[in-house]
């Protein structure tokens, strides 16, 4: 092995070996073992929250692999509608041109051509993780296959009335011109403003004072309503007022939507432009006086890019002076009229949540459109009995409420979408606005009977891209047609996401896998926190704290990594006090980890259901673990190659060490098999850690080396082939975990511990033997830890000098404590670098000495001629003096209230930091002090 860990110059040399002998692909007769991946968007790229939930799938998938299920974990990506779109659409408008110009078929043309070129990024990346998908059955939700799926299922839900087209609300991106789904939507708190207007009532007896962050609504306002237990307006509901500069009249009416304490208590209600309005609108749209006006009191003020409609739509409703102005033109206009005219009670400054479309940033409109839509009540009942009924366990279990409370509210599901890249609604009309659904126009006219030249035009909307995903546990099988894989691995094992699409996604796909397949689709949903920096924060390009996996794997300097985190900001006004930021916080850039250090960190960050917050200083100590196996493997390696490790016919004999070593690890087996299984995968890592570097490294190796000295050839055999079958052991283990360094050092550990195969991967995952457990040499390796770390415990805290030979005395042993000094002289001399072991007369004086206990045992160590007395003293009172300067400076900070208010949070973190670290030193420096000084 070479002498120094470097990731880069195993990791993609292994994966490209694994990918290449198709190790990934589902192996055996094995009961299934299988997991669908999320599929990344086609033009995405690997972001923290894909890498953390990638590793847990990662780990799974290998653990279970080992464990001899036939395993599959399914590769695949989204064809991602708008994204997808919008990248293309960018292309071509650096050519001067737009999608029009090219026209719908040269413009999917372009799609696909780009998809072949560039659309590969994530699945490069994912192989940069260690992911060992099954690349060979890769899919794409626009592949043919999954294309004919998705038309099967569209058809059939159609024919049963659980497809149909109508007009509603929806969110609209004016900038888009499409609707789009509540996941693309990002609310956040801005600053805006409360306008109060004047609605005169229609009787001439004054006014209601109506209060709104969208005045340009009221064009479209329909009533205005109260709270029925509002004794301010209960004997005005049913009166009229007069709609402010349209001349129309419009109800009071009462709903107990309307929050009295919230701004004047009188409410707009504009059902075409609002959601909660809509509903109002819906309780009352049978009263009179709102169906008797045109459309029913439903009107659409807006076109499909936010100005204001023309009045042929609109019965003439809206005065011409605001026709075709920008919606946020308009409003300054109504504000300026509705100030002319008196009718301006006062703007008041306001806080309020802003949707926005996460691809263009405009602000999103909810919009009255004619859309397709499934109906989805009669679908969530079964998948909500799923769940109830267990056949569906969420992890943790408390998620499967939150699901509940979407699936029991659930509304109608709009799915198409005003785009061109995606499955085309396989839909069409005749002139007379007759629908006809089927598989293609040849089809729909042969089983229609209309003749050939019949003018028929097909629905020009696309499939949102979550139906095509809902079907993604059985369409990525081969569904329509039953193949083998469907039946192997339907329902597959276990779903792994985030909280943020229980409704979106996991829900949709339970409702589709028990109407398609009668069966839901997984059997547990595994929901893991999000990816939050070392405060806690988000991570947002906004913020300047997101971290780029692949940055972390490869390391990248500042000037790149500046540069990098301000490219291509939404505001660039950020972008100054981004790079400040990032300056500070990586002054030297990011350094490499490689792959397996930033797994290691996102299994021990792992725990069910939690936001993680992540900290560069954990990857950094798991990079030290990678370097601390390797090294010992190394050592191991030196020790064992050309040795008769223990195979041949010789005799052999094991020391208590190999024996306390060889238990240990099969207490780690059996913990780890039962963490798993409850996905605490931090507990997985912290288990593989300290067995590792606390155990294997730090005690056993050292113990070893003790019978590798010695003159007794069995003895050294044995502890030869323990080292090797521990190790060999051991990389097995923690092989889900860390794939790459694993696999590399196991290339050479195993013919030497007698273990024939070709790769890690596909060796058994090792199981637990009860039999392997010696609890005598538990207890009595464990006696010895004890016992040497009470010495070295003294030599710290007394100053003595590491190598220097300690003279030991012991006293108040029971029975016990004697057999185990008798048997493991060896160890504690030489790890305890002592230079005598005596058990002191109990007639003799105990001379002045430093105490250690092990259990009731005492250990002293007699201190005359080990240290100075007073010189140590002068040292220690040095060392608190300058401490108690310190502090005092520190603490006066802290308590100024002129640093609080003014310094940055972390700024202010680090000092209380700082004070804690002093506070503590000052307490051992005056506990050590103290020892010394009753000597």
């Amino acid at each position: 092995m070479e002498k120094t860990y470097a990731p880069h110059a195993i990791e993609q040399r292994w994966y490209d070996t694994w990918e290449q002998k198709g190790y990934f692909a589902p192996q055996g007769d094995g009961e299934s073992y299988c997991i669908m991946i999320p599929p990344p968007n086609v033009t995405g790229s690997l972001h923290m929250g894909h890498a953390f939930q990638d590793t847990i799938m990662d780990a799974l998938i290998r653990y279970h692999r080992m464990k001899g299920n036939c395993t599959l974990w399914q590769a695949g990506t989204d064809h991602a509608g708008i994204a997808t779109q919008m990248v293309v659409e960018r292309l071509i408008n650096a050519e001067g041109k737009t999608r029009f110009d090219y026209g719908r078929e040269k413009f999917v043309e372009k799609v696909w051509e780009w998809k072949q070129q560039s659309g590969g990024t994530i699945t490069r990346q994912l192989r940069r993780m260690g992911a060992s998908l099954d690349w060979s059955r890769e899919r794409f939700t626009m592949d043919e296959g999954m294309s004919k799926a998705v038309q099967d299922v569209f058809i059939k839900l159609y024919e049963e009335g659980l497809i149909y087209r109508g007009k509603r609300l929806v969110n609209w991106d004016p900038v888009l011109h499409t609707a789009v789904s509540d996941l693309e939507v990002l609310s956040e708190e801005e600053n805006g403003f409360m306008w109060h207007m004047r609605y005169p009532f229609t009787n001439g007896t004054g006014h209601l004072i109506v209060a709104t962050t969208r005045p340009e609504t009221m064009l479209g306002d329909a009533a205005v309503a109260v709270h029925p237990d509002d004794e301010r307006y209960k004997h005005l509901i049913g009166e009229y007022v007069e709609l402010p500069l349209t001349g129309r009249k419009i109800p009071i009416i009462a709903d107990d939507y309307v929050d009295p304490e919230f701004g004047t208590g009188c409410v707009k209600i504009t059902p075409a432009h609002d959601f909660n309005d809509y509903e109002v609108w819906s309780r009352h749209r049978d009263m009179s006086a709102i169906a008797d006006q045109p459309h029913g009191g439903l009107i659409n003020i807006f076109t499909a890019d936010a100005t204001i409609r023309d009045n042929n739509d609109n019965f003439n409703l809206i005065p011409q002076a605001y026709v075709g102005l920008d919606r946020f033109d308009a409003r300054k206009q109504i504000i300026a009229d509705l100030e002319q005219q008196g009718l301006l009670e006062k703007i008041e400054d306001h806080k309020l949540m802003v949707p926005r479309g996460d691809r263009t940033g405009a602000v999103i409109e909810p919009f009255l459109t004619d859309q397709w839509y499934v109906k989805v009540e009669p679908l969530a009942k079964p998948a909500i009995k799923a769940v109830e009924n267990g056949n569906i366990k969420f992890v943790p279990d408390n998620w499967k409420n939150t699901y509940f409370e979407w699936m029991r509210n659930i509304q109608d599901w709009c799915i198409s979408r005003q785009i061109w890249w995606g499955h085309r609604i396989p839909a069409w009309y005749d002139e007379l606005g007759n629908v006809y659904v089927g598989r293609n126009e040849q089809e729909v006219r042969e089983t229609h009977q209309l003749a050939a030249d019949y003018p028929l035009k097909q629905d020009e909307d696309v499939l949102d891209t979550w139906f095509s995903s809902a079907l993604w546990p059985f369409s990525t099988l081969g569904w329509p047609e039953q193949t083998p894989e469907l039946a192997k691995h339907y329902p597959t094992s276990v779903l792994v996401t985030g909280f943020d699409i229980i409704f979106f996604w996991v829900a949709r796909m339970i409702m589709m896998g028990l109407k398609f397949q009668d069966d839901v689709p997984f059997k547990e949903v595994y929901i893991h926190g999000l990816v939050r920096d070392a405060e806690g924060q988000k991570m947002s390009k906004s913020k300047g704290n997101v971290l780029d996996p692949i940055d972390l794997i490869d390391g990248i300097d500042l000037e790149t990594l500046v540069k990098k985190r301000i490219s291509g900001m939404m505001q660039p006004h950020l972008a100054a006090k981004i790079e400040k930021a990032t300056r500070k916080q990586f002054p030297d850039g990011i350094p490499s980890f490689g792959t397996d250090a930033l797994r290691f960190t996102f299994a021990s960050l792992a725990s069910t259901g939690r936001d993680i917050r992540f900290d560069l200083a954990r990857t950094e100590g798991y990079r030290n673990f990678c370097n601390k196996l390797w090294n010992a493997a190394r050592y191991v390696l030196m020790n064992t190659e050309n040795q008769d490790n223990g195979l041949s016919d010789e005799a052999i004999e094991f020391s208590q060490a190999d024996l306390w070593i060889t238990s240990r690890l099969h207490q780690m087996i059996e913990q780890v098999h039962k963490d798993i299984a409850l996905y605490r995968f931090d507990r997985v890592a912290q288990a593989i850690y300290e067995f590792t570097w606390n155990e294997y490294c730090d005690w056993y190796l050292e113990l070893a080396k003790i019978s590798l000295q010695s003159e007794n050839a069995a003895l050294q055999r044995g502890t030869r082939r323990t080292l090797l079958s521990v190790l060999e052991q051991l990389l097995r283990v923690a092989h889900p975990l860390i794939p790459f360094i694993t696999e590399e050092i196991w290339q050479r550990v195993a013919p030497l511990a007698g273990i024939e195969g070709e790769t890690i991967m596909l060796q058994p995952y090792p199981e637990a033997d009860s039999a392997q457990i010696d609890s005598d040499a538990i207890e009595q390796i464990q006696w010895v830890m004890d016992f040497i770390l009470g010495t070295r415990r003294i030599r710290g805290e007394m100053n003595i000098a590491p190598g220097k030979p300690l003279p030991v005395l012991l006293q108040n042993g029971n029975t016990k404590d004697k057999a185990f000094v008798e048997n493991s002289q060896a160890y504690l001399l030489k790890l305890g670098r002592l230079a005598s072991i005596e058990w002191l007369d109990e007639n003799v004086p105990e001379p002045e000495s430093a105490i250690a206990l092990v259990g009731e045992m005492r250990i002293l160590i007699p201190m005359a001629g080990l240290i100075d007395k007073a010189a140590e003293l002068a040292r220690l009172d040095k060392e608190i003096q300058k401490i108690e300067k310190e502090l005092p400076r520190i603490e006066g900070k802290l308590n100024n209230p002129k640093f609080i208010d003014k310094a940055p949070a972390d700024v202010i973190e680090k000092e209380k930091q700082k004070q804690n670290r002093l506070q503590k030193h000052l307490q051992e420096l005056l506990e050590q002090r103290e020892k010394i000084a009753t000597l």
